[in-house]
């Protein structure tokens, strides 16, 4: 079963109350996403795995440990998830990026792929799905399948806040894959907006309505 791990580090708590506020604006919003990313992405990425690698120092030779292998692919959920990208980035700037972008069909709600663009090695790789905000959750497991049907097999699905119902649809769908959640908020309403949430994340980051 995959396990769901809530942060509760004062600098990501003190950035979430800060990303809450409906009075801060469009630039500051975004660079708190794009803080709060980076910050998750060091647990996130926790597991890596190292190989030894001697390193020449001006006064003698070290033995260090340098990541191994393939490295992380980055997976945004188009469009919010654009805005967690650059922070996480920041930290592995070697990572490759794939963009998946989903719509939900009109008559059977059910969500459709509509971009896909993914490494040809993903199989080789551990991708991390971004996605700021897990509400129901058939958008985030929607594209979890997505990936793994290009053969990816260690995923991992990072949120800044999700809500109960979306954490178990993921559990439920995918219990091989592990969540990574800056906040647990308490429900969803009748409209399935986080209560309490933060509003429309896309629309706070990139400014529309």
């Amino acid at each position: 079963m995959g396990q769901v791990l809530a942060f509760d580090h004062p600098l990501i708590q003190h950035k979430i109350a800060m990303l809450r506020d409906k009075d801060t604006n469009t630039k500051d919003f975004r660079d708190l996403v794009s803080e709060i990313a980076m910050l998750m992405c060091y647990e996130v990425t926790r597991g890596l795995k190292t190989v030894d690698k001697d390193v020449e120092t001006p006064v003698g030779v070290a033995h260090c440990k340098v990541l191994a292998g393939k490295d992380v692919c980055f997976v945004p959920v188009l469009r919010a998830g654009l805005g967690m990208v650059d922070g996480v980035l920041k930290l592995i700037p070697m990572a490759k990026v794939g963009h998946i972008g989903l719509y939900r069909d009109p008559k059977t709600f059910e969500p459709v792929e509509y971009y896909c663009k993914l490494p040809q090695d993903i199989a080789e790789r551990e991708v991390v799905v971004l996605d700021p905000m897990l509400a129901t959750g058939g958008s985030a497991s929607a594209a979890i399948t997505f990936i793994k049907q290009r053969g990816a097999t260690r995923i991992k699905l990072m949120n800044l806040i999700a809500a109960p119902e979306g954490i178990r649809r993921i559990l439920q769908d995918h219990p091989d894959v592990d969540m990574f959640c800056a906040a647990i908020d308490e429900k969803l309403n009748d409209h399935a907006y986080i209560i309490p949430g933060l509003g429309d994340a896309g629309d706070r980051l990139f400014g529309t309505k």
